[in-house]
């Protein structure tokens, strides 16, 4: 029997919402007599355009086809015959849905919660509602649990975010704006243009929303507009299972960490693997990841989850990529080593050197790289970085852009596939700070993880150095023997091929002039890197 014949399709079914604004979803069932479980997404991206019109290339590469798949949703085609009703709804503004467009807006919550609450009490559904998406469909998961629907049952938020400014719009204080502006018009403006004629919305144009890219430069400090979209994780208290990507740090990893450890709920799980952005989530393997936890808390199924891992995490290592178990994050037997840096040397190394020294470079086209010593042994990094450096400039600001990479015997760098899935390779993992933004929150952040204000500015003073704290996203690498760790400071993006550069002239207008690195005596600027030692140790 195909899937099709399995299956019981409903399309543009009216979904209400408070504000008397009506939402279409279409709603894909078994043909057997309900109730049934119910998988959710909730997005902007069109329930109508297939995953080959969205993305012919990704397409190609992943393990699942069919006539129903559309982008970063899950597959009714294999969901639905395992006995799930799959709920696909436009949000407002979008699609065939009616209203104005309002991305990351609480009203874009609300709707959410509504629509979760309108199949809770349908007659195929059994009440219980489960979320399941990538990326924006993530994202929203987090928000909507917060508002604790009462028939939301758990969620599985798949390489998301949850801060719009550190996740997304602002990296370190710096605007991510090539990202943001290539995503605005192919993913989202360009997407309500191509819907198939007949849509019930006339409406569905993106001006309910200014130009997001708009708002993201209007908006360069952590104020009331972003206030406006933050989430309060301590809200949530359905079951969690958080799954992040190494090689999506710019936009895929650090809110699902966040997620994972300001989450109320009594029970919740973090994975994190790597490959690109869109293949791991429909492999085989995953799937029956995906299914099992959803079979315990959605579908009631207590013995479909049992003795699981708090932490689950893909280890990269250079003989081959492994998974491995883990009670916590950061994980507890840790050792947070300083690897102090000597600008005389262009070194990292573990003793802090006497002397003082500095190292200039220009801006914005410099930078400084510095190694440590060959390895004698294998090395594991697995967790989060941070870099405390100290910093001068001619100008009242700079930026920072920090990269760690892993150089073979021979120094040639070794690189990672990215998260585009187009062959882009890059390097361990970044970080960024616009000094100015150097301001911490004391009462979030940890050595190993600043967490800046960013809603003031503190200029500099010309020749003045500064201490601050970069976060460097967190990663996982096992160093072999006999290859060295390098810093790479730069004031710019390096070369490497991707989507998230911070390249918009009137952002980056300072960055200009000389740059300086201290380092030695009274300027102990290191780095702080996770080494992880066996677990027999």
């Amino acid at each position: 029997m195909s899937a099709a014949t399995e299956m019981t399709i409903e399309k543009n079914v009216p979904v209400p919402t408070r504000d008397g604004t009506v939402l279409r979803a279409d709603v894909f069932r078994p043909a057997q007599p309900g109730p049934h479980p119910v998988l959710m997404v909730h997005g902007p991206y069109g329930k109508d355009i297939h995953f080959a019109d969205f993305n012919a290339h990704a397409y190609g590469l992943i393990d699942e086809q069919g006539p129903h798949m559309t982008w970063e949703t899950p597959n009714p085609e294999w969901w639905v015959p395992r006995g799930y009703a799959v709920v696909r709804v436009d949000q407002r503004g979008t699609g065939r849905s009616d209203g104005r467009m309002a991305l990351f807006s609480p009203t874009e919550w609300e709707d959410y919660h509504d629509a979760i609450e309108w199949a809770g009490v349908q007659d195929w559904s059994t009440g219980k509602v489960g979320l399941l998406g990538i990326s924006y469909y993530a994202i929203g998961q987090w928000h909507v649990a917060a508002l604790q629907p009462p028939h939301l049952a758990a969620i599985v938020p798949w390489e998301g975010a949850i801060d719009v400014y550190r996740d997304w719009s602002h990296h370190g204080g710096i605007l991510s704006n090539r990202f943001t502006d290539e995503w605005w018009t192919r993913q989202i403006t360009g997407n309500q243009s191509a819907l198939p004629a007949g849509a019930p919305n006339p409406n569905r144009a993106v001006d309910g929303n200014a130009e997001l890219p708009a708002e993201f430069r209007e908006h360069a400090l952590l104020r009331d507009y972003y206030r406006a979209r933050e989430v309060d994780l301590s809200k949530i208290t359905v079951p969690v299972l958080s799954s992040g990507n190494w090689t999506s740090y710019p936009l895929h990893l650090r809110g699902n960490i966040e997620g994972y450890l300001g989450a109320g709920s009594e029970h919740k799980w973090l994975e994190i693997h790597d490959g690109n952005h869109f293949t791991p989530f429909y492999t085989e393997e995953s799937r029956l990841y995906q299914k099992r936890f959803l079979d315990r808390f959605v579908a009631g199924d207590e013995s479909a989850w049992q003795d699981e891992p708090p932490v689950r995490l893909t280890i990269r290592d250079p003989r081959g990529s492994f998974v491995r178990a883990e009670s916590e994050w950061p994980i507890a037997r840790t050792e947070w080593t300083r690897l102090h840096l000597d600008a005389e040397r262009g070194s990292l190394g573990a003793e802090a050197p006497a002397a003082e020294a500095r190292v200039d470079y220009p801006a914005p086209d410099g930078g400084v790289t510095l190694l440590t010593a060959p390895f004698t042994e294998d090395v594991e990094l697995t967790g989060p970085s941070a870099l405390h450096v100290w910093v001068s400039a001619d100008t009242e600001d700079m930026d920072l852009f920090v990269t760690l990479i892993d150089l073979d015997a021979e120094g040639k760098e070794v690189t990672f596939e990215d998260a585009s899935g187009i062959g882009n390779r890059g390097p361990v993992v970044k970080g960024w700070l616009r000094v100015s933004h150097r301001e911490l929150d004391e009462t979030r952040s940890e050595p190993y993880r600043p967490v800046h204000r960013h809603d003031t500015r503190s200029p500099l003073q010309a020749g003045v150095p500064v201490e601050a704290a970069v976060e460097i996203l967190p990663t996982s690498r096992v160093f072999a023997a006999g290859h060295r760790l390098g810093l790479v400071i730069q004031a710019a993006d390096r070369s490497d091929p991707t989507r998230f550069l911070h390249d918009d002239p009137a952002d980056r207008a300072h960055a200009t002039g000389t740059n300086t690195v201290h380092t030695g005596g009274r300027y102990p600027s290191y780095l702080l890197v996770p080494v992880i030692p066996p677990k027999d140790c």
